[in-house]
């Protein structure tokens, strides 16, 4: 009889202990967010995304930044503060010109002139860990005149004026 309770019991703690809430392991990037323009042509942006340490992170946070500011634009978090228009404003240049592009964004490419970190500043990095992961929320500054620069002299974008 004690062995029947004791099985009994095992048993319901083990129904009951996969009955809490579920934690959701998708991952929906947020959009990123124009925080400030300065005056010598960078901007600052907070990115979010997720990476297995923080130093992924912080790349891929900066190669997001830099990919938006070409390809999407990025939209303002502050008033009075207009949204950022692409770059490349023809929709199919990722595919047109995709061997340039994938030499640009590869690791250590010349992706990473445009793009730096804010200093480290309390509240400018923020860690959330979801199992394996952490998404991570960088500030992330692009300098846009000399990208813009660089992709007219690549003639990726046309120049005169036009952007």
């Amino acid at each position: 009889m004690k062995k029947l309770s004791l099985i009994i019991a095992v048993l319901t703690v083990v129904i009951f202990a996969g009955c809490g809430p579920k934690r959701s392991q998708a991952f929906y990037a947020a959009p990123s967010q124009l925080i400030s323009a300065n005056y010598d042509g960078t901007y600052v942006i907070r990115t979010q995304v997720r990476a297995r340490n923080a130093a992924i992170a912080f790349t891929d946070a900066q190669r997001k930044a830099v990919e938006e500011v070409i390809f999407t634009g990025v939209k303002s978090s502050t008033d009075g503060l207009p949204d950022l228009k692409p770059l490349c404003f023809d929709m199919n240049a990722r595919e047109k010109h995709e061997q340039y592009f994938r030499a640009f964004f590869q690791d250590d490419g010349p992706w990473t002139r445009y793009a730096g970190l804010m200093d480290k500043r309390t509240g400018t990095t923020r860690y959330q860990r979801t199992g394996m992961q952490s998404v991570t929320t960088i500030t992330v500054t692009v300098n846009r005149d000399a990208l813009r620069d660089r992709l007219v002299q690549d003639q990726i974008i046309p120049g005169g004026g036009r952007y």
